[in-house]
């Protein structure tokens, strides 16, 4: 017989997981499928010398907060691996490791029919927690670049050991790309950056990590419809910081002044295996800078309307500019063995056959919620607000969900878990 859940959540992350323990609390049937292991992405997607950028005080899932000795500082990749991991242990989440969903679609009499590499299943809901990153974005370029230079998506960048000895030219200045090219340029390799349109803010300000004045001020609380870009909001990119050695900015001008090369927007790979670049890197620095001093406005408003006792900081000041740009890089004359591509990922809901997607292949969802019956997203990027799909808010965003649910699968609710 085909195995029937009231509910089954896809994904074993920390979104899937507080789903569940909604779920669990709530006495409500379900399974948690999970492609390869709980948590995985954090130990396999991550590089050694991984850390968090926003700091450990932030984690908090349903019935599990971050309960360290070092609540202001950034859990590093290991230790957030082992966070989820206990998370699950915690309630005894209905998990199945190794169970690859094929497809979702709805069934002739209502609900779901889920095809798994374990067989057939069906389900009255199913709450799709596979994040909104799936798979390694690399540009048609690549193809373009000598079979002799190692190529690796970020996602697979482990530690400058593990790439052939020379110069590594990363592509892309989100948060992945900044800091493993700081990763590489501690390390003591030759890194050739290649800037992009990301922003950046820095990590402290007026005697306090700005995560913990954005908290204060209630912007992770703003849900995207009352912004003004509106659903625009979901395709912007998070601002470059790191939580490596206690927290620090990354200010790309400084590791110019350090010895690491800069470019602007990659254009062209020869077949001379030359790069061309427009000239578009001090635009780009000057963006980020204002994207980081704008926040600092923000800050020094609120502190003013509040009458809080802070202390006064200079603001930041360029350190470096380009003298000129350079618009071509001959990769063998500068010695580069490895080019990292920091430029993200693709959606893959190709599984998922169910008319709920826009025509750019976004879910369409309010809060989550589809206006498939009983078809649910969670853990997406600003899902309803910018702390959504991460630790900050997917907590919040669970419980709305669960509440959505509890209804229509005759939830009762038992003592606490």
């Amino acid at each position: 017989m085909t195995e029937h859940h009231t509910v089954i959540v896809i994904g074993a992350g920390q979104a899937g997981l507080s789903m569940s323990w909604h779920l669990t609390r709530r006495g409500v049937d379900h399974v948690v499928l999970e492609r390869d292991t709980i948590a995985h992405e954090w130990l396999d997607g991550r590089w050694d010398n991984f850390t968090l950028v926003t700091p450990n005080w932030q984690c908090v899932l349903p019935g599990h907060a971050y309960d360290g000795d070092d609540p202001d500082g950034f859990m590093t990749r290991d230790l957030v691996y082992d966070f989820v991991r206990r998370y699950a242990d915690s309630f005894g989440a209905p998990v199945r490791e190794h169970v690859a969903v094929l497809s979702v679609q709805q069934a002739p009499g209502g609900g779901y029919a889920v095809s798994t590499s374990a067989g057939a299943m069906t389900a009255d809901q199913v709450v799709v927690a596979v994040g909104g990153y799936h798979v390694p974005s690399i540009p048609r370029l690549a193809e373009r670049v000598p079979e002799t230079i190692t190529q690796i998506h970020s996602s697979r960048y482990r530690s400058a050991a593990a790439l052939p000895p020379g110069g590594v030219l990363v592509v892309g200045t989100g948060q992945s790309g900044a800091q493993i090219a700081e990763d590489l340029h501690l390390e003591g390799r030759q890194v050739h950056l290649v800037a992009g349109s990301a922003p950046r803010v820095a990590r402290f300000y007026r005697g306090r990590d700005c995560v913990a004045w954005l908290q204060d001020m209630g912007v992770y609380d703003v849900s995207i419809s009352e912004h003004a870009g509106g659903l625009s909001k979901r395709e912007s990119t998070n601002h470059y910081v790191t939580g490596r050695d206690g927290g620090r900015d990354i200010d790309l001008r400084a590791f110019a002044l350090d010895g690491m090369r800069l470019y602007g927007r990659l254009t062209d790979v020869g077949s001379d295996g030359v790069l061309r670049f427009a000239p578009t890197l001090e635009q780009s620095l000057d963006a980020a800078d204002a994207v980081s001093e704008g926040i600092k406005n923000d800050i020094d408003a609120y502190i003013a309307r509040a009458g809080l006792d802070a202390p006064v900081e200079e603001r930041y000041t360029p350190v470096w500019r380009p003298e000129s740009e350079p618009t071509e890089l001959d990769l063998e004359a500068a010695g580069v063995t490895s080019v990292v591509w920091a430029v993200g990922f693709r959606r893959d809901y190709r599984w998922l056959k169910v008319g709920v997607f826009d025509g750019e292949g976004h879910p369409a969802h309010t809060r989550g919620v589809t206006a498939a019956q009983g078809l649910y997203f969670l853990g997406l990027p600003w899902q309803n607000t910018w702390g959504s799909g991460r630790f900050a808010a997917v907590a919040r965003d669970a419980e709305y969900l669960a509440e959505q649910m509890s209804p229509a699968v005759g939830a009762r609710v038992p003592a606490a878990v």
